[in-house]
């Protein structure tokens, strides 16, 4: 080898090397969660990234903010984008929390000179040196950087970063019209609601990324409690940070105060008394199951998702050890009982469909019951709603034995069911009363244990099956011993 091709060669590692420092955009790949966080920018004005600590909220907050300023949006991207240079602010709680984590992660190391650019802002985005703040030693003011145009080759024209702080205080953030803000770590309420109204005359949006250890905050509760079309929230844990590898995670949540675990691994708000169920999920969950007996019984239960989203769950119950399994689960908004049942059948089409009561509700349109509707797609109807023996429909009877099987290791949760376990994280009492926000598909896993004796002892049969098929039956037996 010669020493001019040796030397092509230290200069492309040299310049290799030189990209991955300060060109960190170019290597972030969103977890399936962060990737979901961003999509939702698409539709929603507010977003929440609700997460456990070290698990990749804070940077999933600054690849969006740097994705929004460059305008160098990945081939894949389907979030919010602007095709022209924006106003941004990135917040936190004091000048020196922001300056360590939202700056840091933004613009490289503070106080570095030659790290300029090391953060998620390439370094030849930047305009000139930032300008510094007062007070906090190495802290920046205002960023300026290049913003390509959408033909990804020219620059038109320089976004504008500022950093602020919580502890400015609500009147240190008004008079400013932004395009976009992060939010890194809870804000209160009233510096929230400020932050806001920055936004309202440009059409503009935002993003909030903290782990939730104040509870069930007002902020908490805006995104939690209060139905609107402008909000979304993620919940991220441990389990979906993929660089901490599996064999970590136990010790890594152990090493958390006893009262603080929930909140610092899964983003869980500490509900305190408010949550429903408190049992571990690391208890309940179990990896999919490869071979499903057939003497199990298997049972779809709806929630219909009249004014909510749809949910579906497919759950199979063994009756010999007692234990109730979750296999599947659907949740669909926006959408049709033709769609809702194709994607039932793609899944389990033999298998019985459980209802709740208001399936007797007819639809305003044909004047059909729901449940007949559902029938009509194709889908295996039982011929009354899911109750309890003695005919009734108890809510509590229904949250009582599901703790109970939780407690006792008799309910189980397929792992990959993620918005299942969204739900759960979230289902609480507020008053003493059940809140009724994201418990789709809890309301439906309810059913199905009320339910439970309705089930078939099939095989799963996946595809679009149109008519109703005969349960198994024991040979020489002449009658259904599982009969409705």
């Amino acid at each position: 080898m010669s020493n001019a091709e040796l030397d092509k060669i230290i200069a492309t590692l040299n310049a290799a090397k030189t990209r991955k420092v300060y060109r960190k955009l170019d290597f972030f790949e969103p977890y399936p969660k962060q990737q979901q966080f961003f999509d939702a920018g698409a539709v929603y004005r507010e977003r929440l990234l609700m997460a456990g600590n070290q698990v990749g909220k804070s940077y999933c907050g600054s690849a969006e903010t740097a994705f929004h300023l460059t305008g160098e949006y990945p081939a894949e991207w389907l979030g919010r984008r602007w095709k022209r240079p924006i106003k941004a602010w990135a917040v936190g709680e004091t000048g020196a929390v922001t300056r360590d984590v939202s700056q840091r992660l933004l613009c490289g190391e503070p106080g570095v000179e030659e790290m300029l650019g090391s953060g998620m802002i390439p370094r030849e985005a930047f305009v000139e040196k930032p300008s510094l703040a007062r007070g906090v030693t190495d802290a920046y003011d205002t960023v300026q950087v290049k913003h390509l145009a959408p033909d990804g080759a020219s620059v038109d024209g320089i976004s504008v970063l500022r950093f602020k702080t919580y502890e400015q205080g609500r009147q240190k953030l008004q008079g400013d019209s932004i395009d976009f803000f992060w939010c890194d770590e809870e804000p209160p309420a009233p510096e929230y609601s400020e932050i806001l109204t920055r936004i309202t005359a440009t059409d503009g949006c935002g993003i909030i990324t903290f782990t939730p250890l104040q509870g069930m905050s007002a902020v908490v509760l805006r995104f939690i409690n209060e139905v609107s079309d402008t909000r979304f929230v993620v919940t991220m844990t441990i389990d979906d940070a993929l660089h901490i590898p599996a064999a970590k995670r136990a010790a890594i949540i152990a090493a958390y105060l006893p009262h603080e675990r929930e909140a610092r691994a899964r983003g869980i708000p500490m509900l305190g008394s408010g949550a429903v169920f408190i049992t571990p999920e690391s208890q309940i969950m179990e990896p999919a199951i490869q071979y499903l007996p057939e003497h199990w019984t298997k049972l779809w239960t709806l929630d219909f998702g009249i004014a909510h989203p749809f949910a579906a769950v497919l759950s199979a119950w063994d009756r010999d050890a007692d234990v109730f399994h979750i296999l599947h689960a659907i949740r669909m908004s926006d959408a049709q009982p033709l769609q809702h049942a194709k994607a039932m059948k793609a899944i389990a089409g033999n298998i019985p469909v459980g209802w709740p009561h208001d399936g007797n509700n007819r639809e305003k349109g044909s004047g059909e019951t729901l449940a007949k509707l559902y029938k009509d797609e194709g889908l295996l109807m039982t011929p009354k709603h899911m109750h309890w023996e003695d005919g009734g429909v108890s809510v509590e009877t229904g949250i009582l034995e599901m703790q109970q099987r939780m407690a006792t290791n008799r309910f189980k949760v397929a792992s990959h069911l993620t918005e299942w376990f969204d739900e759960y994280r979230m289902y609480h009492r507020k008053d003493g009363l059940i809140v009724p926000i994201m418990n789709d598909l809890l309301d439906a896993t309810r059913g199905g244990i009320m339910g439970k004796r309705f089930g078939k002892p099939l095989h799963l049969i996946g595809g679009q099956v149109s008519r109703r098929m005969e349960p198994a039956q024991a040979a020489g037996v002449d009658f259904d011993l599982f009969a409705y």
